[in-house]
């Protein structure tokens, strides 16, 4: 097909450029006879077809002329708007959009102006995001800022009570623990996407990892008296073991927070080919289909009540996704409002070593 336009292109470029010349030999043939009346000289023969040629030479050339000090006053007024573009963005206006030359795919230039539309999209969205990240930082942080703030000033009343001074200063010691949490989750996750985290992968028991997460949770469940289910195979995993305990103690304490006494959670493990798959489900509050599309969004909190008396900062599902993403893995959501929430995460295996071998806790 490319080809059929090329010679397309080429044909018409020929019968342009012989009309051009028919239509300059016709005018150079006129022109030049009303000169030579004029001064009253009469060439006949060659010199009289000479003069015709030479008249469509000069014709074409000053053509030719024309069109390119008019092409290159174009070029030079896109090349003026291309700089005055690349300028608005670097003083931070991303509101920036040419208009193409042409909708040719190999067009080099209008591939340039493509380049330079999409890159202040991408910029604009990029500051967007900056700009919506300083506000949830200032806003998560005055938060608990004010109440110990608040609190403070209040214990400085003689007449308090001990029973009431006890409960304020637990107010202040659990603010500030929320303080601490949401910079260290900061700073993790400021470290994450720098490419410059420590990044060390090793062989290790996945199945014996996940384990041991439960078990150091065991307080939390065990106090909202939750049934766990663990079936796992036996699998060995190539990966970063500290990052990926991360993972588990985040989606974990995710899903211990949000169900029920008496409730349910049920961890799956199996191999697939060359993959793992890690299910994690329960029986809690589960998710709107709106809250699934942004829950590994920062500071994304899908119920900003449970979060808040649980001191969530809307960072830690944020850095999981982002260690997933850096083992090449992905994580999914699949839930129901008010009947479950399952987290999916499939990892690949460098090596693998099975023995289905299922327990349950």
């Amino acid at each position: 097909m490319k080809y059929w336009k090329f010679f397309f292109k080429l044909l018409m470029i020929f019968i342009v450029f012989l009309l051009a010349n028919i239509l300059f030999a016709f005018i150079s043939f006129h022109v030049t006879s009303w000169l030579f009346q004029r001064v009253d000289i009469h060439f006949q023969g060659f010199w009289r077809q000479l003069t015709t040629v030479l008249g469509v030479f000069v014709l074409f050339a000053c053509t030719a002329a024309c069109i390119f000090l008019i092409g290159l006053k174009r070029q030079r007024n896109y090349w003026d708007t291309i700089v005055d573009a690349i300028g608005r963005m670097a003083k931070g206006d991303f509101n920036v959009q040419l208009d193409k030359m042409s909708d040719d795919e190999n067009d080099h230039f209008g591939q340039l102006i493509s380049g330079i539309n999409h890159m202040a999209i991408e910029l604009g969205e990029l500051e967007r995001m900056r700009q919506e990240f300083i506000s949830n930082v200032s806003h998560e942080i005055q938060s608990p800022l004010t109440s110990i703030n608040g609190f403070a000033k209040a214990l400085k009343n003689m007449d308090l009570t001990e029973e009431k001074r006890q409960h304020y200063l637990a107010i202040i010691e659990m603010e500030s623990h929320r303080l601490s949490k949401i910079s260290d989750n900061l700073l993790k996750l400021t470290s994450l996407e720098s490419q410059h985290h420590p990044f060390e992968p090793k062989y290790y028991r996945l199945d014996k990892q996940l384990r041991n997460v439960v078990l150091a949770l065991e307080p939390n469940w065990l106090e909202k008296q939750i049934d766990i289910d663990i079936q796992l195979q036996n699998i060995t995993i190539k990966a970063d073991e500290d990052l990926l305990n991360q993972v588990w103690m985040n989606v974990l304490s995710n899903s211990i927070k949000f169900t029920h006494n008496n409730g349910q959670i049920r961890i799956l493990m199996t191999a697939q080919n060359d993959t793992v798959m890690v299910s994690i489900r329960d029986n809690g509050i589960g998710l709107t289909d709106e809250q699934q599309k942004h829950i590994f969004e920062r500071f994304y909190k899908a119920d900003q009540s449970r979060i808040a008396t649980n001191g969530g900062s809307g960072l830690g599902l944020s850095i999981v996704k982002k260690i997933i993403d850096m083992h090449k893995g992905t994580i999914t959501v699949q839930s129901k409002l008010a009947e479950q929430t399952n987290f999916l995460i499939t990892l690949p295996l460098d090596n693998i070593a099975t023995n289905k071998e299922e327990q349950r806790l």
